[in-house]
């Protein structure tokens, strides 16, 4: 589901680089960060509240998990609705905070104003990834996921390159496919069905509510670090090299989230096995699954590695093959971000790992020193060492240091 959901959001800047120009895929590079902060509220709706109906299954009380599961599912929908309101509202005073050029400016409220208009689908697409494998309905949700990036990648090849709809067709393209991602499960989950949970009638209660929201902070608390993150990336990178280092940045960000994508989706898919086991007191299951995932995490991340290493130029030549000193760029910084997978799955199932069991002051803990703390002061350092190659070594020096972290909390 991850990968599909992360090979779709490509195909955006894929059509938008290569049909509407560098100029209109730095925009969408400067406004993706608030996008994905009100999108991310959704990711910690899903996680907090999937470990708390997954403990809740696990402890053999079926009608408080189906309670549960339709409270968040409620709760999303109304809070998406308000989100996509206020995004609208600020998207332009938005844009001109993270330092949109005059020449960008229009194409950043055109495209962040169409797509956030779609945040509730968008935030129920991120629940449901979640909760269809709490419910044992993966499949499912790869079938939901893979429609949502067909029907992505096919309105994109006929709004951006049939009809030339520029930044707004690729914008209403990757809208309509959120509502297929977030409404099919919705359509599913309110009909007769065979998975372990049902949509039945509940009302906002807020301890319940506070407890998920709590407990997956730290998804929402990594999607708010990377969007900041991401914001100082564009700042640094529009002071040293200008518009062509945010374009750059941009490639290497499309390919991360496929890549990263991998250790998402393991922790997604794990964490609701670990927190089923922990509400039934299986301690030596959830000890097994611990050493497996830090064997797989860690064998997988030299793997990715090696893998980035070697397709850096043809990554690159893919988004901005038309430029030529913009292609040198992308090839020589992604092969230095590429040494930033070796740990970055192993940081990534950490989190996931406390936030199964329950523990989101941990699991945000280590979320935010990662990217955060240690991400955040290495882009602004480095680069005063290492020029403009410290901007593309500052995710690995964060990936090691939050790894030492994670080790320490494990053992």
């Amino acid at each position: 589901m991850m990968i599909f959901t992360s090979i779709y959001g490509v195909v955006d800047g894929l059509f938008v680089s290569n049909f509407a120009g560098k100029t209109a895929f730095a925009a969408i590079n400067l406004v993706m960060p608030f996008i994905m902060v009100l999108g991310g509220i959704g990711f910690m709706i899903g996680t907090g509240g999937t470990a708390l109906v997954s403990k809740t299954l696990g402890e053999g009380q079926q009608e408080e998990a189906n309670r549960y599961f339709s409270m968040m599912i409620l709760f999303t929908a109304l809070l998406g609705v308000l989100l996509a309101v206020f995004g609208v509202v600020c998207m332009r005073p938005v844009a001109q905070f993270l330092g949109a050029t005059p020449e960008m400016l229009d194409d950043c409220v055109r495209y962040g104003r169409i797509v956030i208009a779609f945040t509730g689908a968008f935030m129920l697409q991120n629940v449901f990834q979640s909760f269809l494998i709490a419910a044992e309905k993966p499949k499912l949700g790869l079938a939901a996921t893979v429609a949502a990036g067909v029907t992505n990648m096919a309105l994109d090849a006929l709004f951006v390159a049939g009809f030339r709809w520029g930044i707004a067709g690729a914008a209403i393209a990757t809208g309509l496919s959120q509502c297929v991602g977030g409404l099919f499960p919705l359509v599913y989950f309110l009909r007769p069905n065979t998975s372990r949970l049902r949509l039945v009638k509940t009302r906002l209660e807020l301890r319940p509510m506070l407890n998920a929201c709590g407990n997956g902070s730290s998804e929402l608390m990594s999607n708010i670090s990377s969007s900041i993150v991401s914001m100082l990336y564009n700042f640094q990178l529009l002071k040293y090299i200008g518009e062509d280092g945010v374009s750059a940045y941009g490639v290497l960000m499309y390919v991360q989230f496929i890549f990263i994508a991998i250790s998402i989706g393991y922790s997604i898919g794990v964490s609701p096995i670990v927190s089923y086991h922990y509400g039934a007191e299986n301690t030596a299951e959830m000890k097994s699954l611990l050493r497996k995932s830090i064997t797989l995490t860690l064998t997988v991340g030299v793997a990715l590695t090696a893998l980035a290493i070697a397709a850096a130029g043809p990554f690159a030549y893919i988004f901005v093959g038309f430029d030529d000193s913009l292609f040198a760029l992308t090839k020589h910084a992604f092969r230095l971000f590429s040494f930033s997978f070796l740990l970055a799955g192993f940081n990534i199932f950490c989190s996931g790992f406390f936030t199964a069991l329950g523990n989101g002051a941990v699991s945000a803990l280590i979320s935010f020193l990662r990217v955060l703390v240690f991400q955040a002061s290495s882009v602004i350092i480095l680069p005063l060492f290492l020029d403009i190659d410290g901007i593309w070594w500052a995710i690995t020096v964060s990936e090691v240091l939050a790894a030492i972290v994670s080790a320490v909390f494990l053992l």
